[in-house]
C-alpha cells in the first residue's frame, strides 16, 4: 500500500515542502526510518534526526524553523503528534485482519445472544444470558461470564477474563490477560485475628471507548459498580480496586494502583507506578508524576503533583533541591562541631 506525499498532506490537512509526488509505503521512528517511509518530529529532542534521517517524508510543525537543509520532503501541520496518530489509526485499520465468524471449538450458552458480524475465537467461552452487540470480537481463550453485556464494536483479546454482570460499552478494548470484574479485596478482621471475606456483590461498568491494558485488573464493587467512564485509557499492569470511579478521558500508566473507593476526575493523567490510598478524591485535570504516592484528596482542579507523599510540583522540586544539599550541609555541621569541641590553645 503506497501513498504520495500530497495524498498524505491532504489526509491530515498539511502543506508540502519538497517533492509532493514521492511515494510512501510505511511508517517508522525517525532514528530508524529508511527510504520509502514516513516519520515525524514533535519533540524538540528529536529534531537532530531531521537532518540525518533516511526517511522520504517527515511530518513537522508549521512553526519549525530549519537550521540546516533537509533531504526528505516535509509535511507541515499544526500538531505533528496528533497528525501522525491519525495516520497510524488509518494504517492500522487498513492492514488489520477483520476477523468474522466462529472458530471451533468455542462455547456459546443457549441463552446468550451475539449480534451480526461478530467473531468468536477458538476455546472462547460466553456464559448464560450474555448480550454481545454487532461486530464484537472475542479472541481465543477469552472468558465471558454470565449476564455480561458488551456493546457494539468492542474487542476482548486473547485470554482476557470478564466476570459475571460486567457491563462493557461500545468500541471498548480489553487486552490480553486483563481481568475485569473479579472480587474486590475485602476482608473483615475477626476477634481472633483472622479475616473473614466480605462478599463482593457489585459489578464493573466500562463506558464507551474505554481501553483496559494487558494484565490489568478492575475489581467489582462490594455493592453498586466500579465505574470507568467514557474514553479513559488504562495501561498494562494497573490495579483498579473495588468501588473506584474514574472519570472521562483520563489516562493511567503502567503499574499504577488505585485503592478502594477512590474517585478520580475527568482528563487526569497518572504516570507509571502512581499509588492512591483508599477513599480519596482526585479533581479534574490533575497530573500525577511517576512513582508518586497520593495520601489525601486533591480538591483543586488542574494541579500537578509529585513525590511521596505527593506535593504540589513546585514544592516538590524545591524540596528536592534541599534534599540534594543535605550531604553538604551535614559536612558543614560536622566541621562546626569539630571546631566547637576542639580544645582551646593556650
Amino acid at each position: 500500500m503506497e501513498f504520495t506525499v500530497q495524498q498524505i498532506a491532504e489526509a491530515v490537512g498539511g502543506t508540502v515542502e519538497g517533492e509532493a509526488t514521492r511515494r510512501v509505503a510505511g511508517l517508522a521512528k525517525i532514528e530508524e526510518a529508511q527510504a520509502g517511509s514516513l516519520t515525524f518530529v514533535a519533540n524538540p529532542k528529536y529534531e537532530q534526526y531531521l537532518y540525518t534521517t533516511q526517511a522520504s517524508v517527515v511530518m513537522v510543525a508549521r512553526s519549525l524553523v530549519l537550521r540546516h537543509p533537509v533531504a526528505p520532503a516535509l509535511v507541515r501541520v499544526d500538531d505533528p503528534y496528533s497528525a501522525f496518530t491519525k495516520l497510524l489509526e488509518f494504517y492500522a485499520q487498513a492492514t488489520r485482519t477483520n476477523k468474522r465468524g466462529v472458530e471451533e471449538p468455542a462455547y456459546l450458552a443457549a441463552t446468550a445472544t451475539v449480534g451480526p458480524g461478530h467473531y468468536r475465537g477458538a476455546f472462547s467461552y460466553i456464559g448464560e444470558d450474555c448480550r454481545l452487540g454487532a461486530n464484537v470480537q472475542v479472541f481465543p481463550h477469552a472468558y465471558i461470564g454470565d449476564r455480561v453485556t458488551i456493546g457494539e464494536g468492542s474487542v476482548i483479546h486473547a485470554g482476557a477474563k470478564i466476570y459475571a454482570d460486567t457491563v462493557i460499552g461500545r468500541f471498548c478494548v480489553v487486552k490480553a490477560g486483563a481481568v475485569v470484574g473479579t472480587d474486590g479485596f475485602g476482608f473483615a478482621p475477626q476477634p481472633d485475628g483472622s479475616y473473614r471475606p466480605i462478599p463482593q456483590i457489585g459489578n464493573v461498568v466500562l463506558e464507551d471507548y474505554v481501553s483496559i491494558g494487558a494484565n490489568t485488573t478492575v475489581d467489582c464493587a462490594t455493592m453498586g459498580s466500579t465505574l470507568v467512564r467514557e474514553g479513559t485509557k488504562i495501561d498494562n499492569l494497573v490495579q483498579v480496586a473495588h468501588n473506584v470511579v474514574i472519570g472521562r478521558h483520563t489516562v493511567i500508566a503502567a503499574q499504577t494502583g488505585i485503592s478502594g473507593s477512590c474517585k478520580v476526575g475527568d482528563y487526569c493523567v497518572m504516570a507509571g507506578q502512581v499509588g492512591l490510598v483508599g477513599h480519596i478524591a482526585v479533581a479534574d485535570r490533575t497530573s500525577i508524576a511517576a512513582k508518586s504516592g497520593v495520601q489525601k484528596s486533591i480538591t483543586q482542579p488542574g494541579r500537578s503533583v509529585q513525590g511521596y507523599p505527593a506535593l504540589d510540583l513546585r514544592d516538590s522540586l524545591r524540596a528536592l533541591v534541599v534534599y540534594r544539599q543535605l550531604p553538604g550541609l551535614l559536612h558543614r555541621v560536622e566541621r562546626l562541631e569539630q571546631a566547637a569541641n576542639a580544645p582551646e590553645k593556650p
